[in-house]
């Protein structure tokens, strides 16, 4: 059967609906992605990965101390185990540089 370049009729269900997608999705989920866990010796953390379209600012690395430039693929960091709860984790959450990222050390000063 050939397609129709006619636009839908306003009150029929888009096809994602019929199939039984979700209605909505949280705006930042779906342009950023669901963080993933890691478990470390220093606790448990979400990563969520940053593609180069998506990096617009410059951040410091607190692995190398260096800048995170705009347009440099990195990676958003923190701890879903903070002492004071999720929510703070959440605010002090870090941009890294990937390598920095995986070769990080977990000795405490």
């Amino acid at each position: 059967m050939p397609r129709s370049n006619r636009p839908r009729r306003r009150g029929s269900p888009s096809r994602s609906t019929a199939q039984g997608a979700p209605d909505k999705i949280a705006g930042d989920q779906l342009r950023l992605g669901i963080p993933q866990r890691e478990a470390a010796p220093d606790g448990v953390w979400a990563v969520r990965t940053i593609t180069a379209a998506n990096a617009q600012k410059t951040y410091t690395c607190p692995g190398c101390h260096r800048s995170v430039a705009p347009g440099v693929a990195h990676l958003v960091v923190w701890q879903e185990d903070a002492l004071f709860g999720a929510e703070a984790g959440l605010r002090d959450r870090r941009h890294w540089h990937t390598n920095c990222w995986r070769g990080r050390s977990y000795r405490y000063r």
